[in-house]
């Protein structure tokens, strides 16, 4: 069965109120459930701020700098993300939704090679 990843997005700096959180939280641990249930969550994690990131980037000459920090940068960065099994495209983008639905945020679907 084909592997999708389901990254959840969110602009630098997203501070949530404390009931947002508690919404979030609780619809998120609802859709963990449900995907368990139905047999398609491979893997899922959520991640810690970006600000805290380290990234190796290659420069033209092989060398390798590391830096703290996002390796892109843009107005949002990944948050977390599930692994699912689903048949086709369509059953992986009507889970998205409901990741969308439960993240209160902006949702990325691509399929593994």
């Amino acid at each position: 069965m084909p592997r999708f990843l389901i990254t959840v997005n969110r602009p630098e700096g997203f501070n949530p109120s404390a009931a947002e959180i508690q919404f979030m939280s609780a619809a998120i641990d609802a859709l963990n459930l449900e995907m368990q249930i139905a047999g398609i969550r491979v893997f899922v994690g959520g991640l810690q701020s970006v600000r805290l990131a380290t990234s190796l980037r290659r420069s033209g000459d092989g060398e390798i700098a590391v830096t703290g920090g996002p390796l892109h940068q843009g107005p949002e960065q990944v948050d977390g993300f599930w692994v699912i099994e689903a048949s086709d495209q369509d059953e992986a983008l009507a889970w998205a939704l409901k990741a969308a639905d439960a993240c209160r945020a902006s949702i990325e679907v691509r399929a593994f090679n």
